[in-house]
């Protein structure tokens, strides 16, 4: 009776495992398994997690080094937090890619970089998120690149806490949000490039107990006192670009413009400032040591209120940029730079 007993127990194991999807380098969601995050649990290190469109309404923890994320169609491939959930994907391990996909209504942040190194976040957009869009967090050579954010009630984008950085943030575009880009202790070849943050509260912050070394180069920072947005803790409003606690760090080939508060805020004689355009701000560019009248600013709406963001353009088919951040080939962009992926025009 006993061994009758075994012998069932081991035909029931068998008929499980025979039951399991066939599991290779690329892993179908959700035509193998029904969420990304069991795809994520089993996946092997060097994995591609191919995810079909539809609303995924679940918070990813990445634990596996090597791994890709990639939506199958960008702005249907939808991580909903559904102003439940804390992030929409959390890296916590090395040489992690997430690539064309959306990430909205999450209580922290779209896409959380987490003391990794090697990350790269490619063609994501993320709204609604109640801190950051895309932060990286004591993170270290990595690329955020052609990605999009509005109605992050912190910053679009945001990188944090690492010296030396090694991360580029390229081509992207962010609006609607309290502050566009947000560099906070984050020094040491730290490259924000080609961008275009227009249509925020504040465009760009920058700042550091002792911050060098940082390129901001190619940038179209205009037009940001946008009222439907959600308000900044401290109040700004109106701000293009500021730099505060710096030295020796590069501000080259942005156009900065249309901002009515200053357009630059420099807290440095010390930084290279090299062929920028920064004009018809309320003030073209004020030192920060300079006492400043704090400007009054509309009250702002609540993150998740902020209009759904336009149709991002898809990831091509052609193998990634590599990750070197070419500063040299950055000129003064025009105003409509990216105009078309952009809901609030300049």
């Amino acid at each position: 009776m006993r061994l009758l007993f075994v012998f069932a127990a081991v035909l029931l194991v068998a008929g499980c495992t025979s039951a399991q999807p066939g599991l290779g380098p690329e892993i179908n969601v959700p035509a193998q398994l029904s969420t990304i995050q069991d795809a994520v649990d089993v996946a092997q290190e060097g994995a591609t997690i191919v995810v079909s469109p539809g609303v995924y309404e679940e918070s990813v923890l990445v634990r596996t080094k090597g791994l890709t994320i990639r939506g199958a169609r960008r702005g249907s491939v939808i991580i909903d937090g559904e102003v439940k959930r804390e992030n929409g994907i959390e890296v916590a391990a090395a040489d992690v890619s997430v690539q064309n996909l959306t990430v909205r209504n999450h209580t922290a942040n779209g896409v959380l970089i987490s003391e990794q190194r090697g990350f790269r976040v490619s063609y994501v957009t993320a709204s609604n998120n109640a801190r950051h869009g895309i932060h990286a967090s004591d993170s270290q050579n990595g690329v955020i690149e052609q990605s999009y954010a509005s109605g992050s009630a912190d910053s679009g984008f945001s990188v944090s806490r690492c010296k030396p950085c090694d991360v580029v943030v390229r081509g992207n575009v962010a609006e609607r949000n309290a502050v566009g880009y947000e560099g906070t202790n984050a020094s040491g070849r730290m490259f924000v490039l080609g961008n275009r943050f227009s249509g925020n509260r504040v465009g760009l912050t920058s700042a550091a107990e002792r911050q060098e070394d940082v390129a901001l180069v190619g940038n179209l920072v205009s037009d940001n006192d946008e009222a439907l947005s959600p308000a900044q803790a401290d109040g700004a409003f109106g701000l293009g670009m500021r730099i505060l606690s710096s030295t020796k760090n590069l501000v080259s080939h942005n156009l900065i413009t249309a901002n009515p508060g200053v357009g630059l805020a420099p807290s440095s004689s010390q930084d290279r400032l090299e062929s920028n355009v920064i004009v018809g701000n309320g003030q073209d560019v004020r030192y920060d040591d300079v006492p400043q009248k704090k400007s009054k600013a509309p009250r702002g709406i609540p993150f998740n209120q902020v209009a759904a963001p336009p149709l991002q353009p898809e990831m091509p088919a052609d193998p990634l940029p590599d990750r070197t951040p070419d500063v040299e080939k950055y000129l003064v962009p025009s105003e409509d730079l990216f105009d078309d992926r952009a809901a609030v025009r300049t």
